[in-house]
């Protein structure tokens, strides 16, 4: 990226690859300038990174202004660069000496050569109590000239049960437009896109880390110049001084490098967090899916010996078990084992499930309360609510005024008291109802990223998952408190298949849980074979969650069998570079990852094929002149199996080059829906 100074503006001149160290940038500048044209003022106003409305520019601009209630436009001079070069930073400060105020906007490259950018507004001013400064009304975290040839964009929508639904637009003089309204990123898909310019194949990823509320949109003037601004909706009262969440900027060549590029990212944030440590991604079994509220003690213990049968490592207690929790209508915000099932406790469990061999997780929502619980009796006013009106409820909970400290400190006493007096590895932290009525902007994120801070250098053993419907709250922002996202509520394994991939497109496959789920499936009705969904979850952080003693013998062999496979190769998944595979059937997907010397691959067909030989499945990412031993690694599909050429040959493995694995590709037999494959490869020479 490079910004040339003029005067106090500063202009976008190239967001692209790395340029040559020989390039003459004043050069460069004279070749990207253009001369006026009829319809523009004398001087032609420019947009860049801090427009000025006065030059006659009516684009976006980055932020807005008011004092004494009036809008005010600040007239910024005095432009000062600051280089910081150990961290890789870059800022740029502005000041208006009337309005006794100050800008700054960073931009520092990251792992993968990521962006990440924020703005800071400053109020310089000493002033009198009472007395009122310049207010803030809007303040973007990144405005963006968006270089020519990006004109499509893809974001990713959706709705509960139906996650990160690509969908690909043109970017045209009609403006284009996301937001979230709930408290939360939710599914509006405006917080994460992926720009693309179809002559050269490069893209462009953007990303607001914003854990609460956001807003999106491009607009594209009448001389062909785009914009993207992205901005937060600003905290009450807007004095003092502003902060904006991060903005990530990733340019690659090609898709497969933006992906690489956001992973390395994302793997950074991780690896940077003080109280992270690295961990094996533990094969987990949850409850849910296998008995909701329907069990006892003596029926976990049981489930927790199937589990540990199959060669799970974690055994995660989903929701139902705190005072009065036999439904969804009671009990949040009571976070104390229900006597009537628990009588001793979670001790008992919990012992019972590390002799298995396995560690502990609990779910809890500790930002929601039941108004049938003794923390609504105790305290009806910590909800979000309006005196005099009715409270309306959604999911039959409500919830807390996380503004109000005594809230905070109790939820937070709560958790810790739990993680305290129990050996749990694993939180499972929910957030299933929207914030309304709607609270102070910005306070409830704010609360609550403290909260994780503090319960993880309290507790550092225990990993935080952030669950909201499914993927209703992930963002970038989190990663470091939180180590695992969950993608979506809906484990159909076609389903999962496109959210996965989708998913993984910006983030790496370790923080992304992946379960075996039940067949039928609880949400679409569908009925699955134990292989198909077995070999999509290896793909991920894999978990199981359904009740193993409703499946087959057979069954429960073959989903051990992937769990050990997993363990097997989860040292590759979860730390070399993804490749999503292209094939020419649409329902054909697949996904590779590829880490020193061993890669895996998954390639999975969703529905019957319109030809009985599906094309070859071409590899990525190999070395095309080293040679590999190609196998596949059982158990096969059932069905599939019977129209493998040469079975005794992909057992002992096939020996061919990387050149031909890409170009050529290998033939397997994929007619048939829900059928999958997984292939092993190990570079021998």
């Amino acid at each position: 990226m490079v910004w040339m100074a003029r005067g106090d503006a500063l202009e976008l001149l190239h967001l692209g690859p790395r340029l040559h160290d020989a390039e003459d940038l004043a050069v460069l500048a004279a070749a990207a300038a253009r001369g006026r044209h009829e319809n523009q003022p004398d001087v032609p106003p420019t947009g860049g990174l801090l427009p000025d409305p006065r030059s006659g520019w009516r684009g976006p601009l980055l932020a807005e202004f008011s004092r004494d209630g009036l809008p005010v436009t600040p007239r910024w001079t005095g432009l000062h660069i600051e280089t910081s070069p150990d961290l890789g930073t870059i800022a740029a400060n502005w000041s208006d000496g009337d309005l006794e105020t100050h800008l700054r906007i960073s931009w520092t490259m990251g792992a993968g050569d990521v962006i990440v950018t924020h703005t800071q507004f400053t109020d310089t001013g000493f002033r009198a109590i009472g007395e009122r400064g310049v207010v803030t009304t809007r303040c973007a975290s990144l405005l963006l000239p968006l270089p020519r040839g990006f004109d499509k964009v893809t974001h990713f929508a959706g709705r509960w049960a139906d996650d990160m639904r690509a969908e690909r637009l043109p970017v045209s003089r009609a403006s284009l437009g996301w937001a979230s309204r709930g408290g939360k990123p939710g599914f509006a898909g405006g917080d994460w896109l992926v720009f693309d310019d179809e002559e050269t194949g490069a893209q462009l990823g953007f990303h607001i880390a914003a854990t609460g509320d956001h807003e999106v949109r491009i607009e594209r003037n009448d001389d062909g110049n785009a914009s993207l601004v992205a901005e937060t909706p600003i905290p009450a009262p807007g004095f003092g001084g502003l902060h904006t969440p991060e903005a990530l900027i990733g340019w690659a060549p090609d898709a497969a490098t933006l992906t690489r590029a956001f992973h390395a990212h994302a793997r950074e944030r991780l690896a940077s967090y003080a109280h992270n440590a690295p961990r094996e991604r533990r094969v987990h079994f949850n409850t849910w899916e296998a008995c909701a509220f329907d069990f006892d003690e003596a029926r976990l213990m049981r489930l927790a010996e199937d589990a540990a049968a199959l060669g799970a490592e974690r055994f995660a207690l989903d929701d139902g078990w705190f005072k009065g929790r036999s439904s969804d209508r009671a009990g949040l915000g009571d976070w104390v084992p229900d006597p009537v099932r628990f009588p001793n406790g979670l001790g008992p469990l919990i012992a019972y499930v590390k002799a298995l061999g396995m560690d502990f997780g609990l779910w809890v929502e500790p930002e929601m309360v039941s108004p049938d619980s003794d923390l609504y009796r105790a305290h009806p006013d910590w909800c979000l609510h309006e005196p005099g009106l009715p409270r309306p409820t959604e999911r039959n909970q409500l919830v807390l005024d996380f503004t109000r400290p005594e809230v905070g400190d109790h939820i937070h006493a709560c958790i810790a008291k739990l993680l305290r007096e129990n050996d749990i590895a694993y939180l499972k932290w929910d957030h299933n109802r929207r914030l309304f009525p709607q609270p102070p902007l910005g306070a409830h994120p704010g609360r609550l990223r403290m909260m994780w801070d503090q319960l993880r250098a309290d507790f550092p053993h225990t990993m935080i998952e952030s669950c909201s419907s499914g993927g209703g709250r992930i963002d970038m922002g989190l990663l470091g408190p939180i180590e695992r996202f969950w993608p979506s509520d809906n484990n159909d394994t076609i389903e999962r298949i496109r959210i996965m991939r989708e998913w993984s497109r910006l983030l790496p496959l370790e923080v992304l849980g992946s379960h075996v789920g039940p067949s039928p499936n609880p949400i679409t009705g569908r009925r699955l074979a134990m292989d198909f969904r077995a070999k999509v979850a290896v793909f991920g952080h894999m978990g199981v969650e359904a009740d193993p003693a409703r499946m087959t013998d057979k069954e429960r062999e073959c989903l051990a069998a992937h769990i050990a496979l997993y363990k097997q190769w989860r040292g590759v998944l979860h730390a070399g570079d993804l490749h999503h595979l292209a094939h020419p059937d649409p329902n054909i997907m697949g996904m590779m990852v590829t880490h020193g010397d061993k890669a895996l691959a998954l390639v999975a067909q969703t529905a019957f094929s319109p030809v009985f030989d599906a094309a070859p499945v071409r590899l990525a990412g190999l070395e095309p002149e080293a040679l590999y031993r190609v196998t596949l690694p059982a158990p096969w599909p059932p069905r599939a199996r019977h129209y493998l050429a040469n079975p005794d040959a992909w057992r002992e493995g096939l020996i061919l080059s990387g050149a031909a694995l890409m170009g050529h590709g290998l033939a397997l037999p994929l007619t048939h829906p829900e059928t999958a494959w997984l292939i092993a490869l190990e570079k021998i020479a």
